[in-house]
Order: structure tokens, then sequence, then C-alpha cells
């Protein structure tokens, strides 16, 4: 007879496959819409984007090591200046389109057939000059949204283009057939005015005013397949964590006060995009939940196969967090994990490339992208 612990324990077991199996049918069924449909992506963001701009001696203060070993270390098994161990979301969305990885912009030397990334870490949605005037000299990366909006342009008019993609044959080329990614921006904003008079409020208004703006440009270009990707719960995060008082946690277990912070963000942004759709009904513009994805991955670790939630991979200090602000990944005191895709966290901000896998499935198959990938699909075929 089957005792009621091993019965219960094999229920368990079946709905974890279950789940696993739904979602790897999902995003398989992505990849084989998706495969081909886009011929080529200009992506923009910060670190959770860059595949390549920033280097050490040009990366955030505190994170000024990303060009040196176990960044890279999973599956380029060298550093490639992109913040984690391996690939990010970014990066899975190529694969899936059946593109070669981003180049960054900074350094490169062809045309970009398939595209190029212009995110760059420690990149914000305000202004720099906003920082240097409110005397922010914690933001060490002098690059914005607005510099890879001038990275952008430049970079179509070295291809001819100086109009909207109706507007000329070059133009048609370099912008018709693209899928435009905006990733994560604004954490680097509130993380900048950390202890400052500076509020929160005051940084979401600007920032996302900001954003908007960037948006209604790309927009007034003619392009028709935008995706935004909103922000994740940054007290989730081990540097949040290290840094806050203890009694300051929520439901997950993260930093309650930096959780409210982005969430607030995200409700904003949300119906900025909303009203985006509005102006430019001619484009499909999908919303990335990032908030919600990685929340859904932090109530229930286990089913995604992560033991470690909190706790950064690389780093130094130990348990519970393995994070110290002058001693991160890549430094001379810093260790690695040897086995990085049971952690959520790479190395107190960034995730792993584990994490940005399940993190890109859930947005391909459709359970966190508003409206589904599908609809980018859909217009691609009616174009």
């Amino acid at each position: 007879m089957v005792s009621p612990s091993t019965y219960f324990s094999s229920q368990i077991t079946l709905i974890a496959i279950f789940f696993f199996c739904s979602e790897n049918f999902a995003f398989t069924t992505a990849a084989h819409t998706f495969g081909g449909s886009f011929k080529k992506i200009y992506a923009f963001g910060d670190s959770f984007t860059d595949t390549g701009n920033t280097r050490s001696a040009s990366g955030p203060n505190g994170f000024r090591h990303v060009s040196n070993p176990p960044y890279g270390s999973t599956f380029f098994h060298h550093p490639t200046n992109r913040y984690s161990d391996g690939r990010l979301v970014i990066d899975f969305v190529a694969e899936t389109l059946s593109l070669p990885y981003l180049p960054p912009y900074l350094g490169h030397r062809d045309n970009a057939p398939h595209g190029i990334n212009f995110a760059v870490a420690g990149s914000t949605a305000i202004n720099h000059a906003f920082f240097v005037t409110n005397n922010l000299w914690f933001d060490m990366t002098p690059q914005s949204i607005q510099t890879q909006m001038i990275w952008f342009n430049k970079f179509l008019e070295s291809q001819g283009c100086k109009g909207t993609v109706s507007s000329s044959p070059e133009c048609k080329a370099v912008l018709d057939g693209a899928l435009i990614w905006v990733g994560e921006i604004g954490v680097n904003d509130y993380a900048y005015t950390v202890g400052s008079f500076v509020s929160s409020d005051t940084i979401r208004k600007l920032a996302i005013v900001s954003v908007t703006g960037f948006l209604q440009t790309l927009l007034r270009k003619g392009v028709k397949n935008v995706v935004v990707q909103g922000l994740p719960p940054t007290g989730c995060l081990p540097l949040a964590l290290a840094l806050a008082r203890v009694d300051d946690r929520d439901d997950l277990g993260c930093v309650k006060s930096v959780n409210n912070q982005s969430y607030t963000h995200t409700v904003v942004y949300q119906k900025t995009v909303q009203d985006l759709r509005k102006q430019f009904p001619a484009a499909v513009i999908t919303y990335l939940d990032y908030w919600n994805a990685y929340a859904m991955v932090m109530k229930n670790p286990e089913k995604y196969g992560f033991k470690e939630p909190f706790m950064a991979c690389c780093g130094s200090g130990g348990p519970p967090y393995n994070f110290e602000v002058l001693s991160t990944c890549g430094s001379a005191e810093a260790n690695a994990c040897p086995n990085p895709s049971q952690y959520i966290n790479w190395d107190g901000v960034h995730l792993t490339e584990a994490m940005y896998k399940v993190l890109s499935r859930m947005f391909l198959s459709g359970k966190f992208s508003h409206p589904p990938f599908v609809s980018l699909m859909g217009r691609k075929q009616h174009d």
C-alpha cells in the first residue's frame, strides 16, 4: 500500500512536470511561430540587455569587472561583457527568431544586417545632466536612453536613412522587417538617487516622460513592431536585501519599500504604453510584464529549478546574500558558485542565464506579454 506522504509527493511531482511541459510546449510553439519572421532586431536598455557596449573600465561603479572571469563562463566560456554567466533575454529572443546574437553598437564595423544592440550598462531613462545637476556623482555611466537614440540615428544615417521607413529605399531596407526591443530601463535612475533629497515620485515622473518621448520618436519613424519591458521587482535583488532593514520585507521575502517603488513605476508605465497604442494604432506595442513574471518565479522557485532565490552565485561575503559592495563579481575577492543554474541571481543585481531563460520563455509563450507575441506575428504577416 502506498503511504499518504508518498502519494502526495508523487502528485506534486506530476504537477511540476505538467507545468514544466506546458511551458516548454508554449515556448516551442512560439519558436516555431516566430522563427524567421523578423529580419533584424534593434535593442535598447541597460545592463539587463547590454551585449557588450560596456567594458570593465566603463561600467557602473561597483560593477567594474564585467570583462573578467567568471562572467560568461556558462555558455560562452569567456567574458563577453554581458552582465551574467551566459545569455540574456535578448539572446534567447534572437535564437527564437533564428537570428545571430546582436553585436554591440560600440565597435561594430559592418552594416549589421541582422540588427544591433544599443543598450548600455548603467544607462538611465533620465538624461545624465539631471544627475550631475543634483550632485549625484554615483552615476558613473554618462549614457542615457537619449544617448542610445543619438547612436541609433547615427547608425541610420550611416545606412543612408534620414527619415521614416517609407521616406526612401534606404530607410525601408534598414527599418522594414525589424523588431524594436526596448528592454528594462529605469532601475538605475532609482539606484543613483538612494539617500538623496530627490524623491522616488520625481524619478518616476521624469523617467516615464523620458521613455515615452523615446518611444514616440521611434514610432514616428514608422516602425511597426515594438516590445517594451517593464521593471523587475528590484527589492528581490541581493544588493537591495543586503542594504535594507531586516524588518522591511514583503510576502516574497524581498524588500517591501523597494518592490513597492518598482511596482508603482510598472503600473504607470503600462498606462503610458496603452496611451501610445492609441496614438500609433498602426503599430503593435507589446508590453512584457517583467515584475509579475519575476514574482511568479520567486513564489515557487523550486518549480523552475532554483534552489537559491536570494543569494548571488558570484560575489563575496557568503550567506544569506553573498554580496558585498566593495568585492563584487569579477574582483579578486569574489568567487562563483559551481552550479549557477540553481541560482536566480548572478552577481547581486544581474540574473543568471538560467533565470533569463525562464523569463524569456514566460515572455515568448505569451503568459506575461500583453498583447501576446502572436500579435506581433499577426502584424508581420499582414504587412
